[in-house]
């Protein structure tokens, strides 16, 4: 809305609720696991934007539950300790050094988000994948596409081996929003660096989400045209990998949020975390925001 522009009128907000009171209603009670990353975590106006949009999915009934990332901030934090920096298909290499600056990044966001939540008027609770034993991990190696034979040890990064959702339901049943960090914890006690998706898409299989949206940089998944698609299935997916479309950092989204809808949850999206209120969007309106991953 521009500055010259009139305020919206007691009509056009009545009408505005209305439509989005069916969605109200069929979501009521539903757990919505939201990954939050991003433009999203870097611009203050949609830190706020953002905010707010989870405390009213809280008021109106729902049980939000958010995961971040924090790619951005970590990127820069090891430019300026001078720590080399590398991505193996979409997962960052992570050795001791960078696994402290891991932690020390997702700590402070982590903090950060509960503070703008509950300044928006809601009640945040902040954790790690560590905290009750939530997130058990074991480490990830990586097949070699150029020798099918030998696997890639990228360091302390970790794929989910379980997860125990005590702690999400007891604070959910006491008005809580939690707010995760992606770090899981080994057998021995170890910790583990995990990509922020793959929590959000394993977190919302285990709770029986009705919803997993996760935001990102583009509008959704594009073609090679830069055209947005939607309703992908998985042959669709494997198509977009095959040729290329699909590379980097989307192929822990992709991965995570087919196993999902695969999983049981009812319904994943990928949408535009630049786009002001765009998780209001995405869940109380018709048309929705992003794309739609779908099952089969």
């Amino acid at each position: 809305m521009n500055a010259s522009a009139p305020p919206p009128t007691a009509a056009v907000k009545a009408q505005t609720l209305a439509e989005a009171l069916p969605y109200i209603r069929r979501f009521h009670g539903k757990t919505i696991v939201v990954k939050y990353g991003g433009n999203a975590m870097t611009d203050l106006a949609l830190q706020k934007s953002f905010a707010h949009d989870v405390v009213l999915l809280k008021l109106v009934g729902m049980n939000p539950v958010v995961v971040h990332g924090g790619g951005p901030q970590i990127e820069e934090m090891l430019k300026k300790l001078d720590i080399k920096s590398e991505f193996i298909q979409g997962m960052r290499v992570t050795d001791d050094a960078t696994l402290d600056v891991v932690e020390m990044v997702l700590s402070a966001l982590n903090k950060d988000i509960v503070t703008l939540i509950n300044q928006a008027g809601g009640k945040a609770v902040g954790l790690t994948g560590q905290d009750g034993a939530m997130v058990r991990a074991k480490k990830m190696m990586l097949p070699d596409q150029q020798r099918p034979d030998h696997m890639l040890d990228i360091g302390k990064v970790g794929e989910i081996a379980s997860i125990d959702p005590a702690v999400i339901n007891a604070l959910e049943a006491g008005g809580f929003i939690p707010v995760v960090a992606p770090i899981g914890v080994g057998k021995n006690g170890e910790t583990f660096n995990i990509n922020a998706d793959l929590v959000a898409g394993k977190l919302a299989e285990v709770l029986k989400a009705e919803k997993l949206v996760l935001l990102t940089n583009t509008p959704g998944v594009l073609d090679k045209q830069g055209n947005l698609l939607t309703g992908l299935t998985p042959h669709g997916i494997d198509e977009l990998v095959a040729d290329g479309t699909l590379s980097g950092g989307m192929l822990p989204k992709i991965a995570s949020a087919l196993d999902a809808a695969r999983s049981g949850v009812k319904s994943v999206h990928i949408i535009d975390g630049r786009v002001d209120h765009a998780l209001l969007l995405e869940i109380l309106t018709e048309e929705g925001v992003g794309t739609l991953i779908c099952s089969k």
